[in-house]
């Protein structure tokens, strides 16, 4: 892949936020935060679209929680297409992070993330989504 360089002007407020972006996110340069910025922007035009994504689903727990450990393995289930791989790890006595990796139509794996945040006693869910390209 060519690099081509190119210019862009913009208004100083505007130039100020890129600035702080650049810092907040720590990339080496305004290159690369207008990279992320085009590329955050083409993912979520994946997701408008439907498209093919590829993502992680982050879910934190009790697992004392009376049937949690159940519902969310038959909701799972009934998504088996769009998971590749789980893992599931114990924070503490009580908590527990679990994470799902899955790929799918961006619809479906909204939907399953969905079912899956609605369950009674999950604290905290979280479905993180890139293209898969």
């Amino acid at each position: 892949m060519s690099v081509k360089r190119f210019g862009v002007s913009l208004e100083e407020e505007l130039l100020d936020r890129l600035d702080r972006l650049v810092k907040d996110n720590q990339f080496p340069n305004r290159s690369q935060a207008i990279r992320f910025l085009i590329k955050q922007n083409e993912v979520e035009d994946l997701w408008k679209g439907d498209m093919e994504v590829a993502g992680a689903l982050v879910l934190m727990y009790n697992h004392h929680k009376r049937d949690i450990q159940k519902q969310m393995t038959s909701i799972q289930h009934d998504y088996h297409c769009l998971i590749l791989s789980s893992q599931h790890i114990h924070l503490d006595h009580d908590m527990c992070l679990e994470t799902i990796t899955v790929k799918g139509k961006a619809g479906k794996l909204l939907k399953l993330t969905d079912k899956l945040k609605a369950i009674k006693g999950i604290q905290h869910g979280e479905l993180v989504m890139s293209s898969t390209h």
